[in-house]
């Protein structure tokens, strides 16, 4: 069990680290094919006259830099929209190939590792596949947690600067340009996305809505409907951002009045959870016979997983009273 555990443990940090690496290889030779593409557009190299194929500059979009893996996506995967949006909202540049290759050297590497272990062939394949679906996806969620915590600790400030450009008069699309220049990212990487998106011709139900669906926080959502409906009855806009940044503010600090509140929950979920990896390790260092016949007996394998089922369960319980929403 101690051994599945750090074998499973290896895996999640294998696969973060595939998943930083990736998109670093794959954007080197994004970059040199964007570079031939704008050369080509710009005149800079001579395409024959003969067999020349017509220059286009519509933009395409690419899952994968290889081409029988992005038509596979293209064809296979079910919602690629979907997963694009979870992916952008992690704030980094990962592509579906990208995260599909992650996935299977994830597998690859936890059935590699789970047959060392000793393990059958079929009980690794299934946990092989389970540890490739599941640690690539949980991964791409603790990155989105950390940057909307990141995000919702910046937003107020940003919305107050609204506050006081609206007040002196500057425009609603010229108040997101300087909170895009003036807050660090990743509020203003955010505004700076829209900024961009307005001047390519989009609305601002467009640019606001794609912007509200990367982003996933019911604090963004409450500002875009602010401010779309500013943009279709008019109003005190100013004023309304003013209440909306009062109430992010107290949101906020209600959430850490709970997160200190519920500490005792969480505390006590962390040392029942681990107070029975501590006794096994302990009586396998003073017995090792009296702990063995738990894995080489078939009632100790099913001792053994339904203890480590109940486990699970109960510590999960009790994390997930511990945490509320607000």
């Amino acid at each position: 069990m101690i051994a599945i555990l750090f074998v499973a443990a290896l895996a999640m940090l294998i696969v973060a680290s595939v998943m930083v690496a990736v998109p670093v290889i794959s954007h080197n030779s994004g970059s040199k094919r964007l570079r031939r593409r704008l050369d080509r557009v710009s005149g800079k190299t001579a395409v024959p006259m003969q067999g020349a194929v017509p220059v286009t500059v519509r933009r395409e979009v690419a899952d994968s830099s290889i081409r029988t893996l992005d038509r596979l996506i293209k064809r296979l995967l079910p919602r690629p929209a979907r997963l694009r949006e979870r992916l952008a909202a992690t704030g980094r540049r990962i592509s579906l190939g990208e995260y599909l290759l992650a996935s299977l050297l994830t597998a690859g590497l936890s059935y590699v590792c789970f047959h060392v272990c000793g393990l059958g062939t079929a009980v690794a394949l299934m946990l092989a596949f389970a540890a490739g679906v599941y640690l690539p996806h949980r991964v791409i969620n603790m990155m989105t947690g950390r940057r909307q915590r990141a995000f919702l600790s910046l937003f107020p400030d940003a919305v107050e600067l609204m506050v006081r450009g609206l007040k002196s008069g500057v425009p609603v699309s010229e108040s997101l340009k300087v909170v895009g220049e003036e807050i660090v990212d990743p509020v203003g990487g955010e505004f700076r996305s829209i900024t961009d998106a307005l001047l390519l011709g989009q609305t601002f139900d467009e640019a606001l809505g794609a912007a509200s669906r990367r982003i996933g926080l019911p604090e963004f959502r409450f500002f875009v409907i602010s401010l779309n409906i500013q943009q279709e009855t008019g109003g005190n806009l100013g004023e309304t951002l003013e209440n909306l940044a009062i109430i992010l503010r107290k949101r906020k600090q209600m959430k850490m009045k709970v997160r200190a509140l519920s500490s005792e929950a969480r505390a006590s979920a962390y040392i029942v959870g681990s107070l029975p990896f501590l006794m096994f390790v302990g009586l396998t260092v003073i017995n090792p016979d009296y702990m063995t016949i738990l894995f080489d007996d078939p009632r100790g394998n099913i001792v053994l997983g339904s203890a480590v089922g109940s486990l699970v369960l109960g510590v999960g319980i009790m994390i997930k009273m511990g945490k509320l929403e607000i």
